[in-house]
């Protein structure tokens, strides 16, 4: 069993999808791992790494040729893979919904793809779920390009020269980003409110030491989807959401938006009137920017100024943490891999119930329900 790692090919994609602890790891099922040259550069992992680990070290065709797996962060293109086996597993983040075009192309070319972001939110796939160990930094890393672009300080401090005041950060959307971006502003000093349409979170906002700032009494504040996600609330909800929010984002010095919907464009939680009731030198981050954005006016990859508040879109944040994003990825892929491991067959057969879920194409054409709906 060869499998292949891949270097990212998708502009300011700086992670990797194994790291020299999964080749280890791999080499001790029993497979052959074969890296791109220069796959790990921007995650801080070199090629000599990758070799002392065991694996072998060579341009794109020596790597992909006759390999049975492939791992990528990003979908890569079909026709750069051409060389793989037949019938070859692609398993990476493949943006299914976004990206239908080259979901068709690996089934034409008669790949097995399996999307990575498909897996379903379930105990025994806790350690295999890429969106939550990647959400997880994003959150982390929003408060502190929160921070670089804010023109004051986060705690409250008390000196000789009078007091400074703690920021006020208000956090849209309390799911695994939500909630280390919470715990990441409360470890700066920063005073921190947070809201969702889950009401299940607010003791989780609560426990983190942040106000919860919620509708009360208003059908549709469960809003709660599949596996956990938010769906869709009512038009009730939404209004009497969007005019609580407009009077406690009005107070706030930073706001960092959350919120996805799976398949879906992001829902819009900030108007451009709801920002021009901010106080000049504010910052929104807006993390849902490259899936229609959260925030009215974003620009995704960009820093935007609208009514003297900052607005943050930047791409792919995770990816600027590389390194530590590329390991837990990596090994989200190899718990994926190696749960499902069949030593006497030498390769990993996947079960009904996962792998229905991440399975978007097999035989030649595309099977994913969610895809076919």
């Amino acid at each position: 069993m060869k499998i292949a790692v891949l270097k990212e090919q998708l502009a300011g994609e700086r992670r990797v999808a194994a790291t020299p602890e999964t080749v280890k790891k791999f080499l001790g099922l029993g497979a052959t791992v074969a890296v791109e040259t220069g796959a790990g550069e921007h995650a801080s992992i070199s090629d000599t790494q990758f070799a002392d680990a065991g694996a072998s070290v060579g341009d794109r065709a020596s790597t992909v040729a006759g390999a049975e797996i492939l791992l990528g962060v990003q979908g890569p293109d079909p026709a750069s893979i051409s060389g793989a086996a037949p019938g070859a597993w692609v398993v990476a983040s493949l943006n299914p919904f976004g990206e239908r075009a080259r979901v068709d192309a690996y089934a034409a070319a008669g790949f097995e793809a399996l999307a990575m972001e498909f897996m379903p939110r379930i105990t025994r796939a806790q350690s295999m779920d890429i969106l939550s160990s990647q959400a997880n930094l994003a959150g982390y890393k929003a408060v502190l390009d929160a921070a670089a672009e804010y023109g004051r300080a986060f705690p409250m401090m008390m000196t000789a020269a009078g007091t400074v005041s703690a920021a006020r950060v208000f956090i849209m959307g309390v799911g695994v980003a939500g909630l280390q971006a919470i715990a990441t502003a409360r470890r700066l000093g920063a005073q921190v409110s947070a809201t969702d349409v889950r009401a299940a979170t607010k003791e989780q906002i609560q426990s983190l030491g942040a106000k919860p700032i919620f509708v009360e009494n208003v059908k549709g504040i469960e809003g709660e989807g599949t596996g956990g996600y938010a769906t869709e609330m009512s038009d009730e909800y939404k209004a009497a959401q969007a005019e609580l929010v407009s009077s406690h984002i009005a107070k706030q010095d930073i706001v960092i938006t959350t919120a996805l919907i799976p398949g879906r464009p992001a829902p819009r939680l900030i108007s451009d009137a709801q920002i021009a009731t901010m106080r000049p030198g504010s910052v929104i981050i807006d993390l849902a920017v490259e899936s229609g954005g959260n925030v009215e006016g974003s620009v995704a990859g960009e820093v935007v100024e609208i009514h003297g508040v900052k607005v943050v879109g930047h791409r792919n944040v995770a990816s600027r943490l590389s390194a530590d994003a590329s390991a837990l990825f990596a090994r989200n892929l190899f718990n994926f891999l190696s749960a499902f491991w069949d030593k006497e067959a030498g390769k990993p057969v996947l079960d009904e119930e996962i792998g229905t879920a991440v399975r978007i194409t097999q035989g030649g054409k595309v099977v994913s329900e969610r895809l076919l709906a």
